[in-house]
This record gives structure tokens, C-alpha cells and sequence, in this order.
């Protein structure tokens, strides 16, 4: 049996802005919406990556604190997190964890997205 990925599926108070986020923040690409006033889906193209945002419901629970079990975060790699997190930290975007090295040729740092998701950008280098 082979598996392949198909997309990540999110939840949001606000599905149209949380995607405007994704869009304006990271250069996801709008690939669909799934009904209208409200929307029910949202559907981006996020550097290759399926993302599903989804019109929440008055009783949809919020987000859990991390670190928890389940699905934590989504990873987004950069060629130069430096001047990623320049970047994002100039758009408002709330910083969770600075960048720290995690290894030969990795260096990491976290920020919140819409509705608390947790979010990972990255830098791999070759650890010559």
C-alpha cells in the first residue's frame, strides 16, 4: 500500500480571513471556495500543499494549547529564516518562538496563525 499526502484540513471562526492570511502571508494561492455567504471551504495551494480551511461552527471547540498530542503544527521551509522571520514580524504576525538551532544545518522558529494554529518556519542547510 502507498500513501501520498492530499491536503491539511483547518477550522476557522472566519474561513475567508484565515485565508487571506495564508495567502498574504506565506504566497498560498487561492485555488477554490465551497459555498457562499457564508463560505464553507476555502481551498489554498500552499507551496504545493493542499490546505483546507473550513467555516467553523458557534460550537466548534477552540484550539488546544501546544505542545499537545495530535497534529501540532504545520512546517513551512525557508532558504533564509532570518530574513523570513524580518519579514513576518514586520506584517504583525505574533512570534511564538524566536529562531533556535536544532541541529547541523537546521534552524527553526514558531508563529501563530489565524484561530491559534501553530506554525513552524524552517531553514535546512547541508551540515558540511
Amino acid at each position: 500500500m502507498q500513501y501520498a499526502c492530499d491536503h491539511v484540513h483547518l477550522r476557522s471562526r472566519d474561513a475567508v480571513k484565515a485565508a487571506s492570511f495564508y495567502v498574504e502571508t506565506f504566497g498560498a494561492k487561492e485555488v477554490k471556495r465551497v459555498g457562499a455567504d457564508p463560505v464553507q471551504r476555502v481551498v489554498l495551494d500552499l507551496g504545493g500543499l493542499t490546505v483546507f480551511i473550513e467555516q467553523a461552527t458557534p460550537e466548534t471547540a477552540p484550539a488546544t494549547q501546544t505542545p499537545c498530542l495530535g497534529i501540532e503544527h504545520i512546517g513551512l521551509r525557508v532558504a533564509d529564516i532570518g530574513a523570513a522571520m524580518a519579514d513576518l514580524m514586520a506584517r504583525g504576525v505574533t512570534v511564538r518562538a524566536g529562531i533556535t538551532e536544532r541541529g547541523p544545518g537546521l534552524r527553526i522558529a514558531f508563529v501563530e496563525g489565524p484561530d491559534g494554529a501553530l506554525i513552524e518556519i524552517l531553514e535546512r542547510r547541508s551540515a558540511d
